[in-house]
């Protein structure tokens, strides 16, 4: 309903228009199978621009009919605040004229103009060969700037194809877009623009070196990551090709332009495009014709330079770990280097001494105890080194203590000697041993 009402208020205001008396005139001459580009801006109307967002809006169309000739296309650019009409003219179109009417309107005080633009199509014979490439980094309205177009032009008549230097020309300029290609993810990116530039010149030996280099990419649909030997020339420019979409084309009656061109041993596989020019598809080489590559002076290279870092590296580390010890000076730690060995040896001789000491008091410690015969005999002291076992009388390691100045041997400590003994009584009557202490027994 709002796209109905829309054209019902274009139609009124057409017709208003029509039967007004702001009306402006104006003849544009064009070349057929040549691209031709016309900018509506606001000042054709007497207008300026007053900061409002889309203050103007533009509505074209064939005199007399609804809408434009099929090969007129007509776009808005907010960037530039301006409409742009181009298109390329077929040819037979060729000594008419082409009425366009275009209804101005301007949204701050709804003032309405009509202005008729007429294009006086020339005669002008198509080129014989045409150059296809896709831009990445630029949109379709950036190339209405003719000086930017001549950049473009300027990098084929001085570099790449000097023989199109009387008659190099654009044949045709759309967005990428609106040929197929993909919407950027990020809105701040460039949509791209498709240009054909055509001449009725040779390919240069330049252009079909090129042609090679990119002709196995054309397989893949878009390849931005490829650089070629014309890189810099065209990114000097201000211009960043896809080289995937690079392409050479020639008219149907000159297709031996082509360095790949149809042969007895190579069959013609082209079609027809809105230009009446062939494209056509890329065959395999033969496995003999692809060139060979030794990859050994990689591999040696991959290999001896890390080593090369690596072995600086380690230089370096001895220099500083060795050399810069000398200018060091620690008495301890000279110390220590120096009697570390006989430290050692010092060590093992004690273990060594330690062993024999503890082999030699096992051997020699006695252990008595007091066993009296009979009331009447006298008091012996019974050795029970050669003893049989008893757990009662066993020697506990808890029993014994260290005495100051013996030498510790393990967990081996030599048993102190047992006091004295003393007899008690007169020399008639038997007497009682008792020890030092008071204690009888």
């Amino acid at each position: 309903m709002r796209s109905l009402l829309c054209a019902i208020f274009w139609m009124v205001l057409m017709v208003s228009s029509s039967h007004g008396k702001e009306t402006i005139f104006i003849t544009d001459d064009v070349f057929a199978s040549e691209l031709f580009s016309f900018r509506i801006e606001p000042r054709i109307f007497n207008w300026t621009y007053e900061g409002l967002s889309e203050q103007f809006q533009y509505r074209t169309s064939l005199e007399g009919y609804p809408d434009l000739p099929s090969w007129v296309r007509y776009m808005y650019s907010s960037e530039y605040h301006s409409g742009f009409l181009y298109g390329t003219p077929p040819l037979g179109n060729s000594d008419t004229k082409v009425p366009i009417e275009i209804i101005a309107l301007n949204r701050l005080t709804y003032e309405t103009k009509r202005m008729v633009l007429s294009l006086a199509v020339r005669r002008k014979k198509p080129a014989k060969n045409s150059v296809h490439m896709k831009i990445d980094n630029l949109n379709w309205v950036h190339m209405m700037d003719p000086g930017r177009i001549e950049n473009l032009k300027n990098i084929f008549r001085n570099d790449l194809w000097p023989e199109s230097r009387s008659d190099l020309h654009v044949v045709f300029m759309d967005s990428a877009v609106k040929l197929g290609a993909r919407l950027p993810l990020r809105p701040q990116q460039r949509e791209g623009v498709v240009v054909h530039l055509g001449s009725n010149a040779d390919f240069s030996s330049r252009m079909l070196e090129l042609h090679e280099e990119v002709k196995p990419l054309y397989k893949i649909t878009t390849c931005t990551y490829k650089r070629t030997s014309v890189q810099t020339t065209f990114e000097n420019s201000g211009f960043k090709l896809d080289w995937c979409a690079f392409r050479l084309t020639a008219t149907e009656d000159d297709i031996t332009a082509l360095p790949h061109h149809p042969t007895d041993g190579h069959k013609h596989n082209g079609r027809a495009d809105v230009h009446g020019q062939h494209a056509f598809k890329w065959d395999a080489p033969l496995k003999s014709e692809l060139p060979d590559r030794n990859y050994s002076d990689e591999v040696a290279i991959s290999f001896a330079i890390p080593g090369m870092i690596f072995a600086l590296l380690i230089c370096g580390l001895t220099i500083i770990l060795c050399f810069q010890h000398e200018k060091l000076q620690d008495d301890d730690s000279e110390y220590y280097f120096n009697y570390v060995f006989y430290i050692c040896t010092d060590f093992l001789r004690m273990q060594k001494t330690s062993k024999s000491e503890y082999s030699m008091a096992a051997a020699n410690v006695q252990m008595v105890q007091y066993s009296p015969d009979d009331a009447q005999s006298t008091i012996k002291l019974k050795s029970i080194r050669d003893a049989p076992f008893d757990d009662n009388h066993s020697i506990s390691p808890s029993d014994s203590f260290y005495r100051e100045g013996s030498p510790h041997i393990g967990n081996m400590y030599m048993r102190p000697k047992p006091p004295p003994y003393k007899m008690t009584g007169s020399s008639k009557s038997p007497g009682t041993v008792q020890r030092n202490g008071g204690i009888e027994i």
